[in-house]
């Protein structure tokens, strides 16, 4: 096994632990370890909540979660010889549950506590427990499902520099200042601006804490470092490639997720846990200017759960309240494709809530599947049928 460079206890929060990770980025938190190119390591990992959702069947805790402690964390890690403008090559090795956690969840955050992407369908908080066994995982608060997970990161990335980090501050200050499209509601808001409530900085002295806590940019959105990126398939076997921005990288992790359906959609959406992640480093030499890096690229890993049938429902640009037309919108089509697909699911014997909960949390494969032909948008949303214990499709 690894040698484990960042250790949680699960009993305290992240600012009790022996070493504090974070929950904001800024270049000046300072790196917990450091490792060599070629080097082989295990970090492990709170869940993104800092362990604020229990193991029971009771959705307040969901309902009042602090969302400005999220995420937690683990980091930063300093490679030695990276700097800017080299290419941080991470190798995802392995991704599990910490031994004796073995369990998950999945929520629908309160509208008025986070909301989420169908939150004028949902506005009502929720919860789901998943019990991991293995590969496979089931729920006592969905039953009649069991599949396999695709365990991955949601957010993983480098630290920014400065002027990345002032950059990402104005483009998203500027949004709130505007306001969103005329269908966006006011919940979820535009953007996470930088807040202090609450903000954990790793071994930051003191003295900096109050500049750093007004600057750092929250975790929520993925950006050019990668960040909260959500993406299902980066699971075991992947190699990441991060552009790097400062010296030593200071590559950080959390989130981590043992599955998830493509988008997430629920927000609190993906089965999350506590775990580990073994990985390997190297660096590329001025990597991102020799392959034109502006965000990571990545190459999928060959470990994904193999299931060949599916039931797939489309979704189309026009506003399922108004039946307004909108104009190759995929963010409403794709709105509409769910929708379409809990509706569905509702007709056996699933509540809307439970079936909202499993698009997001299961392997739904989501698709812009049509994006040129004037007006509509398509997307379209895939369950596989052999996570049901029963025949789904119609006869």
């Amino acid at each position: 096994m690894p040698q484990t460079l960042f250790k949680v206890d699960l009993t305290k929060p992240m600012t009790e632990q022996d070493v504090p990770g974070h929950n904001r980025w800024h270049p000046d938190i300072p790196a917990v370890v450091s490792v060599n190119p070629g080097d082989t390591f295990r970090i492990e990992c709170k869940d993104w909540t800092d362990g604020q959702i229990g193991n029971n069947d009771d959705p307040s805790d969901v309902r009042d979660v602090d969302l400005t402690v999220v995420h937690v964390l683990s980091g930063p890690i300093w490679v030695n010889g990276a700097q800017p403008g080299d290419i941080l090559v991470v190798d995802l090795l392995d991704i599990g549950p910490l031994p004796g956690d073995e369990w998950g969840f999945t929520g629908i955050f309160d509208r008025n506590n986070g909301g989420g992407f169908l939150t004028d369908h949902f506005p009502n908080a929720a919860k789901a427990i998943w019990d991991i066994e293995g590969i496979y995982t089931s729920s006592r608060h969905i039953p009649g499902v069991r599949f396999a997970g695709i365990p991955h990161p949601g957010l993983i990335g480098c630290a920014p520099s400065h002027e990345l980090l002032a950059k990402w501050n104005a483009r998203e200050k500027a949004l709130v200042e505007k306001g969103g499209p005329p269908w966006k509601p006011k919940i979820p808001p535009l953007a996470a601006l930088p807040n202090p409530q609450n903000a954990i900085l790793g071994t930051l002295p003191k003295s900096e804490w109050e500049r750093v806590a007004a600057e750092a940019a929250r975790t929520v959105p993925p950006r050019e470092h990668g960040g909260n990126c959500d993406i299902k398939n980066l699971s075991k076997g992947s190699r990441i490639y991060f552009p790097v921005y400062v010296e030593g990288a200071k590559l950080s992790m959390g989130d981590i997720h043992f599955s998830q359906g493509d988008g997430e959609i629920s927000f609190c959406g993906a089965i999350e846990m506590a775990g580990y992640i073994d990985l390997h480093v190297d660096v590329i030499k001025g990597g991102v200017e020799k392959y034109g890096l502006t965000n990571p690229i990545f190459k999928p890993g060959p470990v994904e759960p193999r299931y060949s049938e599916y039931l797939v429902f489309e979704g189309i640009s026009v506003d399922e309240f108004t039946g307004e037309q909108y104009y190759l919108d995929a963010h409403v089509a794709y709105r509409r494709a769910c929708l379409n697909a809990i509706e569905y699911l509702k007709k056996f014997g699933y509540t809307g809530e439970q079936a909202y909960l499993l698009l997001s949390c299961a392997p739904i494969e989501g698709r812009i599947s049509g994006i040129v032909d004037i007006p509509n948008a398509c997307c379209t949303l895939a369950i596989p049928t052999a996570i049901f214990d029963r025949n789904i499709l119609p006869v």
